[in-house]
């Protein structure tokens, strides 16, 4: 039984076996419509064979589903990396298509040796066999990867759509008070000794620590360094103005005024004057 968790029958992940109950559910359908055919067609000595012949690639290509899942979520399709993806995931269909070729091979050999009689495999020769079911498990391995790669997408896609929106607030130890603040709120930081000055519209907030160390984690939230001791978001940035010196100043939002360094214009974008 299941509890509407996204843990189901005996504990197993729902997101491992829905992919695996799909390739499931295709395999028996195209087992089904792959037997019925070659019967009416009249392939084979006896309507068992095809069923024989049908069943047995079956039953490997189900077994061997969740490893083509496995593979994919080991290298993930990317951007940036879809030539690598496609070797690898090539390269792969060779191990797959020996174990679907061992496992029919052993077991019609098997069953029509039980029967006194001899299935011939390889009588056309091992290299050209090989070759023959090769091309056939790339697309079936191909699907089976399409299969896991979309139920993947969708999970992955639901995940974080359920999720609660990102705190992206930047915590500050003011003293002995913990203080939350949205990057927005904060127009500048300014190194002060030993400490780190945060500057928003109505209050400052002294911390200790380094104008270097907040930086890294700052940058990715838009602030840019325009001193060696003054960083600035770059949201509450209302004009830059070039001084004789060959620094410039910079008008916040909130009318303040705060001084640039030219050793530091480059990163705002600026060009530097003739």
């Amino acid at each position: 039984m299941t509890d509407g968790s996204e843990t189901g029958t005996n504990g197993w992940p729902r997101a491992e076996w829905r992919p695996w109950l799909a390739v499931l559910l295709a395999t028996l359908v195209l087992t089904f419509v792959n037997a019925t055919s070659d019967i009416m067609e009249g392939a084979g000595t006896h309507w068992s064979q095809p069923i024989l012949w049908e069943v047995t690639s079956a039953i490997i290509i189900v077994a061997l589903a969740p490893f083509v899942g496995h593979a994919v979520q080991r290298w993930p399709l990317r951007k940036d990396n879809f030539a690598g993806f496609a070797a690898i995931q090539i390269g792969l269909t060779i191990p797959f298509s020996l174990a679907h070729i061992g496992f029919i091979f052993v077991t019609r050999e098997t069953a029509y040796m039980l029967f006194g009689a001899r299935y011939g495999f390889f009588d056309d020769g091992v290299a050209i066999t090989l070759l023959y079911e090769w091309r056939k498990d790339v697309l079936v391995y191909a699907a089976i990867a399409a299969t896991y790669w979309t139920f993947g997408y969708i999970a992955e896609r639901n995940r974080l759509a359920s999720s609660p929106p990102a705190d992206d607030r930047i915590q500050l130890q003011d003293g002995g008070a913990a203080i939350f603040l949205s990057p927005d709120e904060i127009s500048h930081v300014e190194a002060a000794g030993n400490y780190v000055e945060f500057h928003t519209a109505d209050k400052s907030h002294l911390v200790r620590g380094t104008l270097a160390s907040w930086e890294e984690r700052l940058t990715a939230r838009g602030f840019v360094r325009v001193h060696r001791s003054r960083l600035v978001n770059r949201s509450q940035i209302a004009a830059l103005t070039p001084t004789r010196s060959g620094d410039f100043e910079i008008s916040l939002a909130d009318g303040r005024t705060v001084a640039g360094s030219r050793r530091y214009r480059a990163q705002l974008g600026e060009r530097k004057p003739a």
